[in-house]
């Protein structure tokens, strides 16, 4: 108790004499220790819950730090940032960062990925061209396509963004994911120019054939019905097929109708085996003897392994 004292008298006269050394406990310090005392009492309180008080220092911290500034970084890196925004995202990011976001090798990506292939693309662009113009112009063309097919192609070279040839509006469809495929089927069926180009852009060699016809129908849309349509469709894609693989044709003794035969055949157990309606499925015996039937040149091994592809991985034209 003597020495409790004698410290606070000491300690009262350090502070007359105007001392505040930092090895001495003034009134303030000594309001700052209790503060802390009561800080560190009221976080120990929280019993496996988070802890509020660094929450709350690590806020300010970073709001008293801010958004970094991608201009004081390399122009490599801040590219690289911006590059893995949308369109909608980068306009946004122009609002702070113009001259960054509004460069031209941002939107020319933008405008690729989104649409691999336009006649644009390989001209001589315009006076006052700009690939941020020119993806508002693609994303309206998109959109217009999808409400009426032929106004929006038509839209695309009023624009000079595609050419009037049946060969480059197949490649820009091939290469383009943002088609409704309901309007693409429409507007294909009506165009068989550009649906004989379409064809003609698929490789399907070394594939094979189930997962070729799918991803046939991956890019050209089968119809819901049976029709001339799909007839028109199954018959391209089997010269398609022989064509990119002649060797495997010689070696199995297939022809084009050949594969025809068992397109439509794979068509036909898709339907069987994934369909709810159907309580009898299809055994594999009985799509060998079946398709033999139709096309009695092909092995037994080589249907058998037609019937495991759709039972194991499904659908051909889903």
């Amino acid at each position: 108790m003597g020495q409790g004292l004698w410290r606070v008298a000491r300690n009262q006269q350090l502070q007359q004499q105007g001392y505040g050394g930092p090895g001495y406990l003034t009134r303030e310090h000594g309001r700052r220790v209790a503060a802390n005392v009561s800080n560190t009492s009221h976080r120990k309180q929280a019993q496996g819950g988070i802890d509020i008080y660094h929450l709350l220092k690590t806020r300010k911290s970073k709001e008293q730090e801010g958004f970094i500034n991608l201009e004081m970084l390399p122009p490599e890196l801040s590219f690289t940032i911006l590059s893995y925004l949308n369109a909608t995202d980068l306009c946004l990011a122009s609002c702070v960062w113009q001259d960054l976001a509004n460069d031209e090798l941002l939107w020319q990506g933008l405008c690729k990925s989104t649409w691999g292939h336009c006649s644009i693309y390989n001209k001589n662009p315009p006076l006052g061209f700009s690939f941020r113009k020119l993806y508002m112009q693609l994303d309206e063309g998109s959109l217009t396509f999808n409400a009426n097919p032929d106004e929006g192609v038509n839209y695309f070279m009023s624009k000079g963004i595609l050419d009037d040839s049946p060969k480059e509006i197949a490649k820009f469809i091939f290469c383009t994911r943002t088609l409704n495929w309901k309007k693409l089927r429409i507007y294909l069926d009506e165009r068989r120019d550009v649906l004989d180009d379409l064809v003609t852009l698929h490789n399907f060699r070394n594939q094979f054939l189930p997962n070729a016809l799918r991803e046939f129908f991956r890019h050209i849309h089968a119809p819901e019905e049976r029709g001339e349509y799909l007839e028109t469709l199954i018959t391209k894609f089997s010269h398609r097929f022989c064509a990119c693989n002649p060797d495997l044709m010689r070696e199995l003794g297939l022809s084009p109708d050949a594969v025809y035969v068992l397109c439509y055949s794979l068509i036909l157990l898709s339907i069987d085996l994934t369909s709810p309606h159907v309580k009898n499925k299809m055994s594999k015996r009985e799509f060998i003897r079946n398709t033999r039937r139709a096309a009695q040149n092909i092995s037994e091994d080589f249907v058998g392994h037609l019937y495991d592809n759709i039972y194991l991985i499904g659908h051909v034209a889903a």
